[in-house]
């Protein structure tokens, strides 16, 4: 019977392409382009292009071609001329839609009474702004009205004129009982009165509760502000509210994109060049006992593969499989040299390559190469030390500047700003005039803008300086830089993009009046 052949496997540890510059492109590609989309966003949204109607480009082109009025037609020739859009332009575009804000009168409770009512206001956009576009601000009422015994009982709205814009009647304690008005508008004024009373003589109503809630318009987009700047859609972060997409943001981003992910990747493959650097004076020195014990170089090294290198583990591995398969011992190292791209490796390669061709006293040069390489990286480690204080001098130094900036940007700037905002005569500009001296009114969003383009350009030179000082790549000073960019995003995000500093207006209240009063005779006709 013939014997079964057994099967034969070799595993072939066959040397890789280096991909490592091929992925440092692909990553250059991605975040250059990443970081000219950022730009292109920033720059059409900060100003500095001027436009015939005010408008920032970004608006101009977007809504310029997606601007579609009720029936669907295309009106997007609105934002291509000198004239600054109206309302009915800005709302035939998707980003520059006015956004209702909720306005809620709630908590209110009144007891035992036959007649009661409270004034209030209904803010809103007024219809001269608009361009004679009627803004509809919708009320809700939800209320619950109790009594004793069945009572008839009426809620209603009322001008200042007297007259009842809206009304529910109601018998307390029925099934069919549902305490509510709904208005499909209430137009912006003062001096609105809620009224609630029985309509039985001697019936007292024992409680009314209910709740008020308006859709408020005021003409500006809400994701716009006053000067049309980009900010982008709200974002809340528990208690936190934040517009991540603000067009400051995109100038930091840009820079980061820019500078950060290439050289973190860089960083990166340093470090681990250092790594094989740091083992590769020990392996030397074992290479030299082993060639003065009587073993070949190629013996020698076949040995070392199962030593511990941490790094260089798979690059002694990789010598070893190289040369059972016969090459020569010349060339093996020469391509680990290649492979580890180090000048203190390759130095050290190419003595030892010009020995071994000679024919001299390996062990003495292998000795000599491997003190040498362990003095360079001991030097180099002294150089980290010794800069180390000077490093976090340069990031101490930036802390400092960025508090002061954000501390001025939320407590000075809109202090000086709201002293004078109220101020005499000042010019066209307006504001106080202490003296012979005239404070001008300032923008708080203008000197935010230049704080951060200030604290932004900081960041890429001090972080570009202390990389430098470190290990005198510029890589390395662009990865801190990019990491002090992405330290002014976050605390300006979370302290100094404030609504009003980013100039978002704030939502007036419905400012019900203090206590109750006894509303006059209701008419209704």
């Amino acid at each position: 019977m013939a014997r079964k052949k057994e099967k034969i496997i070799v595993k072939l540890d066959l040397p890789k392409d280096d991909s490592t510059l091929t992925k440092l492109y692909a990553i250059l590609f991605v975040s250059i382009l990443l970081g000219l989309c950022t730009a292109t966003v920033w720059a059409t949204n900060s100003g500095f292009i001027a436009t015939t109607n005010g408008e920032p480009m970004f608006t101009n082109l977007y809504c310029g071609l997606t601007a579609k009025d009720s029936q669907g037609n295309s009106v997007g020739d609105q934002f291509n001329t000198n004239v600054k859009p109206d309302y009915a332009a800005n709302q035939s575009c998707s980003i520059l839609q006015d956004a209702p804000d909720r306005v809620v009168w709630e908590d209110e409770e009144w007891t035992a009474i036959t007649k009661q009512g409270k004034n209030f206001d209904v803010p809103g956009v007024d219809s001269t702004m608009t361009g004679g576009v009627t803004v509809l601000q919708p009320l809700w009422v939800n209320c619950s009205v109790s009594a004793d015994t069945q009572t008839d009982y009426i809620v209603a709205i009322r001008s200042q004129s007297g007259e009842i814009m809206d009304y529910y009647s109601g018998t307390t304690d029925t099934a069919n009982d549902n305490c509510k008005i709904e208005m499909v508008t209430i137009p912006p004024d003062t001096r609105y009165e809620f009224l609630v009373f029985s309509e039985e003589e001697g019936k007292r109503l024992s409680k009314i509760t209910f709740d008020m809630t308006v859709h408020y318009y005021d003409g500006i987009p809400s994701n716009m502000n006053n000067k049309s700047f980009w900010l982008g859609p709200e974002l809340e972060l528990g208690p936190k509210s934040v517009r991540p997409f603000i067009f400051l943001n995109f100038f930091g981003m840009m820079f980061f994109f820019f500078l950060y992910p290439a050289s973190y990747y860089w960083e990166r493959v340093e470090n681990a060049k250092n790594e094989v650097e740091e083992k590769f004076p020990d392996f030397l020195r074992d290479l030299a006992e082993y060639w003065k014990g009587g073993l070949s170089m190629t013996v020698a090294i076949q040995t070392l593969a199962t030593s511990e290198y941490g790094a260089l583990n798979d690059e002694v591995k990789k010598m070893s499989d190289q040369l059972s398969w016969g090459i020569k011992f010349s060339d093996v190292i020469k391509q680990f040299a290649d492979r580890v791209g180090t000048p203190l490796v390759q130095r050290a390669i190419a003595l030892i390559a010009e020995a071994d061709r000679a024919g001299g006293k390996i062990s003495d040069i292998l000795v000599t190469a491997a003190n040498d390489s362990r003095e360079l990286k001991f030097l180099e480690g002294e150089r980290r030390r010794a800069i180390g204080s000077y490093i976090a001098v340069i990031w101490t130094s930036y802390f400092v500047f960025l508090g002061v900036i954000v501390t001025l940007a939320v407590v000075f700037i809109p202090a000086i700003a709201g002293s004078n905002s109220s101020g005499g005569d000042a010019g066209d500009s307006g504001g106080q005039t202490i003296g012979n001296m005239t404070i001008r009114n300032i923008d708080p969003l203008f000197f935010l803008t230049v704080f951060y383009y200030g604290v932004t350009m900081q960041a890429v030179g001090n972080g570009t300086m202390a990389g430098l000082m470190s290990t005198g790549r510029f890589s390395t000073g662009f990865k801190h830089s990019g990491m002090m960019i992405l330290v002014s995003l976050v605390v300006f995000n979370f302290l100094a993009f404030t609504p009003n500093l980013i100039g978002i207006t704030d939502v007036p209240g419905l400012n019900p009046s203090s206590g109750t009063f006894v509303p006059s005779p209701l008419f209704f006709g």
